[in-house]
Formats: structure tokens, sequence, C-alpha cells
């Protein structure tokens, strides 16, 4: 019989927000595989790393670091090719994901190129989104609010005729986009609403009304705007 993929959320980054499901499925494991850019440490792996028994056998899923999506595909190929031949085999592949393994985590495209063949399970994670709000104080939706969560590297037009509908506004994958955001923000009057938080959860988090915000940005950094008055006082 083949094995089991089971994706794996490990949240934001600190190992105390790993749930016990997933600490029990690493510490278990005979195969993992996780992702890493362009040969950098895998910061997936980081946050397992103390649960990770000796003589677990490792797949590294190495992404290059471009915009362009072919070559990601292609690494994404090389990965889902590796854990097919581990449950071919009749071993299970615990795969890592930073986050929530279906909330722009890695693991649908893993998930994608496997579940026709294989019996594949996701164990959810903490997201950055509730991460972030947790880290920052700010209540994301009450009774009939709408939470409208956006990619920051839409565009200006995008961007606008969504965030003017949301209650509560989510920017991620902030980045580089930072002072585009900033100012798309300011000209909507919403500057004064929102609150920047960069690593969640990690050592070196920053929780900053948006004003003092830095210039250049990480990419594990969020915007949040908060619109309404407080509906739960």
């Amino acid at each position: 019989m083949s094995g089991t993929v089971y994706g794996v959320g490990l949240g934001p980054g600190d190992p105390d927000l790993i749930t016990r499901r997933a600490a029990r499925l690493i510490a278990g494991a005979a195969v993992l595989a996780y992702p890493t850019l362009a040969g950098a440490p895998s910061f997936a792996r980081s946050i397992a790393a103390d649960l990770i028994a000796p003589g677990t056998r490792e797949i590294v899923i190495d992404l290059p670091m471009t915009t362009a999506r072919a070559p990601a595909q292609a690494a994404y190929d090389r990965g889902a090719a590796a854990i097919a031949a581990e449950l071919d085999a009749g071993r299970d592949v615990i795969v890592l994901c930073e986050g929530d393994p279906f909330f722009y985590g890695s693991f649908m495209y893993l998930h994608a190129r496997l579940t026709a063949r294989y019996a594949v399970e996701v164990v959810p994670g903490v997201t950055s989104v509730t991460a972030c709000a947790a880290r920052a104080g700010l209540p994301l939706a009450a009774r009939n609010e709408a939470l409208t969560v956006l990619p920051g590297p839409l565009p200006d037009a995008a961007l606008r005729d969504r965030l003017r509908d949301a209650d509560t506004l989510i920017l991620m994958k902030v980045g580089r986009h930072l002072p585009r955001l900033r100012a798309l923000l300011v000209a909507e009057g919403l500057a004064d609403r929102a609150v920047y938080v960069e690593r969640a959860s990690l050592p070196a988090e920053r929780v900053l009304p948006l004003a003092e915000a830095p210039e250049v940005a990480p990419y594990f950094s969020m915007i949040l705007v908060t619109k309404g008055a407080d509906p739960w006082l």
C-alpha cells in the first residue's frame, strides 16, 4: 500500500504555536519534506527543528528566487516526484508548511500534483493573519462585519476598489510594496487606522502604527486596517 502525505501547518514561526497533532506527526516522521528558497536554510524546518528525530529522511524542495512561474513549477514537480517515490515504497511523508497549508501555503502546489494518486491529509495551522491580529491586539471581525484579505502586489486600482467595501482589511505580502501601500492608505484616509506588523511571534517581531513603519519591510510583514467603531464594546 502507498503511504499518506500530510501537509502540516506550523504556524507563523513561534514553535509554541505548532498544534499538538502537527507535533505528533513531525516527531514520528520517517520522512519529512519542506521548502527552502534559493538554497537558504528552510524557515519551515527551523520552526519544527526540535521535534525532528535523528535519522529522519529529509526532502528539500529548493525554490528559485524569481517571480517567473516556470522555475518554481519545475521545483514543485521535482519535489512531488521525490515524495511520490517515498509513498510508493509505503512510507508516509510529512510536508512542513509555514502558517496554514491552504492559506497562501506552498503545500497547495504539492497537493495539486499528488492528490489524484495518493491519500493526502491537511493539518491546519495558525495563520499569519490571526497571529498578527493577536500581537497587535486588534479583533478582526464581529457580528456582520466583512473581513477582506488582499495581497500587496495587486495594482492600486484593484486594491482601492476592494478596500472601500471592507470593514477590516488585511494587506499581506507587504515587503517591497510598503511605500506604495502606505501612500494608497494615506490617500484613502485610512492610514491612521492602520497597524504594521512584521515577523509576528518571532524574537524580531515589530508592531507599529503604519506612520512609524520602516521604509523597507521584510517579506513576513502585514498591514491591518480597522475602519469601523469598536463593535465589541
